[in-house]
């Protein structure tokens, strides 16, 4: 094997100077829901106290990310590794603009679901830790999101599993129970396939340090290290609810509360995403090249069953969980093209589909309360009683089926572009025939739910509380803003792709005694 271009400088270990401020950003986001969701359940009969802390805590944290996306953005990639035990031997913490773009999209849909739970959680839900394991829930997909260290990325994946369990059965119902078991069993064979990989990826480079692993590939290409590809590929694919393994997410995303099911559709599918990126893009770039054509083939399967699936719903939550399918398929397809633009617009996507399947979930869930049912052949009405929060909802709804000038144009236009441009015009049909599909679902929806005159007689007029008012108007403005004006967020994608396309900030962030050849 080659000498490697980054040595670890040993003098660093017996460092004794104090750690910077700026540091501790990189690990600020993760011990402060830990340590918050340690403190409730310390007080876990005070249960009107939860919700105020946990707001504060979560208004803190999207503090923080912008702080270290900031840094990030200026500086480059941030490391912190526990103990000082240098890197590839401790705990390393690094973050780049992908990890900290990330981290704050879920954040802020952290910070919008507490708020929104002060009215859908009720006093016992509160009792059986509903706070907590939405922070635990949190430090989960942000230490996964943070991490440099491919066993802690299983171990944060372990952390949000847990924690979703725990959201998923609050209240007991035997559907929400039902939901949960089609949940935890394939979400548990996808963690065990991960772990089987992580084994086998440390069998092959003898390290699990997310950056020594990149450049051992780069510097002994001929690893066998299909396999590992492969199963990676499979593991986050479940997560990220891929075709075929993703039926589990409309049979049970629908089942819990309203403010539960926004927090999954908005963060958990996404995770699977980002670790698709920085593992087979930044770690196993020829093995993701050698899958492409698979994974494309997942991608197209994916949106287009599940545009097909949100037409044939008459539960609206259900088509919202097809809907977060169709995202994940628009996702995975710029994967499979691949390059700058095809990588940018999938990283784009998952951004806009963070905050806006949050919204999504939290408005049919509000719908479904507000109209006295769930099914399309029972409610309507709901604009000449609502129309603010019908106008509201079909912002959100054109935001979802990636229609002007809502956030959700720009990455689907990204997409098709890439996909044109690169020969993959069957993938790029894919994405628009999907979007005409969730068009007419979301449209169909709004015409029988909202424009529809309710039959029957017209029940009271339901006040909505301004704790749901908030996060559905801040979660709308992100959406109406950053497309009317999506140059920042075009900026900040191009520079994250650039920086897993070419990693060496990264790996000098990890390995700071090497040097870059």
């Amino acid at each position: 094997m080659a000498a490697s271009a980054y040595q670890i400088d040993p003098s660093a270990a017996l460092t004794m100077a104090p750690t910077s401020l700026t540091d501790w950003l990189v690990i600020l986001p993760v011990a402060t829901c830990i340590a918050v969701g340690a403190l409730l359940m310390m007080i876990r009969k005070h249960t009107v106290l939860h919700p105020v802390i946990a707001i504060a805590a979560l208004a803190f944290l999207v503090v923080i990310d912008s702080l270290l996306l900031y840094t990030v953005w200026k500086n480059g990639p941030l490391t912190m590794v526990a103990g000082r035990w240098l890197p590839p031997f401790g705990i390393a913490f690094t973050a780049d603009i992908l990890s900290a773009l990330f981290a704050l999209a879920a954040a802020i849909a952290g910070l919008a679901g507490a708020v929104f739970a002060l009215g859908d959680i009720d006093n016992s839900g509160r009792r059986y830790g509903f706070y907590p394991f939405l922070l635990l829930l949190i430090a989960g997909v942000s230490g996964a999101f943070l991490t440099g260290d491919i066993f802690n990325l299983y171990v944060w994946f372990e952390v949000l599993l847990i924690s979703s369990f725990g959201l998923l059965i609050l209240g007991s119902t035997h559907e929400q129970l039902d939901g949960a078991m089609k949940y935890a069993v394939l979400n548990l064979i996808g963690t065990t396939l991960f772990l089987i990989a992580v084994a086998y990826i440390y069998a092959v480079f003898g390290t699990l340090n997310m950056a020594d692993i990149a450049i051992r590939a780069r510097e002994t290409p001929t690893l066998p290290t299909a396999t590992i590809g492969a199963l990676f590929v499979l593991a986050f694919g479940m997560k990220a609810a891929a075709f075929p393994v993703n039926f589990w997410l409309p049979a049970s995303y629908h089942t819990p509360r309203t403010v539960v099911s926004a927090l999954f559709g908005g963060l958990l599918t996404k995770v699977g995403v980002y670790a698709l990126l920085r593992v087979m893009v930044m770690i196993l770039p020829a093995d993701l090249a050698a899958l492409s054509s698979v994974v494309g083939l997942a991608a197209f399967l994916t949106m287009v069953l599940a545009g097909l699936g949100a037409i044939a719903q008459h539960d609206i939550r259900r088509a919202v969980g097809y809907i977060v399918i169709v995202g994940i398929g628009n996702c995975l397809a710029g994967v499979a093209i691949g390059g700058m633009d095809g990588l940018q617009g999938a990283l784009f996507y998952a951004l806009h589909s963070m905050i806006l399947m949050t919204l999504l979930y939290l408005i049919t869930g509000l719908a479904g309360r507000l109209a006295g049912g769930f099914s399309l052949n029972q409610i309507g009405g709901i604009y000449k009683r609502y129309p603010v929060f019908a106008g509201l909802s079909l912002g959100a709804f054109f935001a979802a089926a990636g229609l002007p000038p809502f956030s959700g144009f720009w990455p689907k236009a990204i997409l098709v572009r890439a996909g044109v441009e690169t020969g993959s015009w069957w993938l790029a049909a894919g994405i628009l025939f999907a979007g005409f599909c969730s068009t007419i679902a979301l449209g169909r929806i709004f015409l029988l739910a909202y424009w529809r005159p309710a039959e029957g007689e017209v029940s009271e007029t339901l006040r909505i509380p301004l704790s749901e008012w908030l996060p559905i108007i801040g979660l709308s403005a992100i959406i109406v803003v950053f497309g009317l004006y999506p140059e920042p967020v075009l900026n900040l994608t191009a520079k994250a792709i650039g920086g897993i396309f070419s990693p060496e900030g990264y790996f000098l962030s990890v390995f700071p005694g090497g040097s870059v050849q």
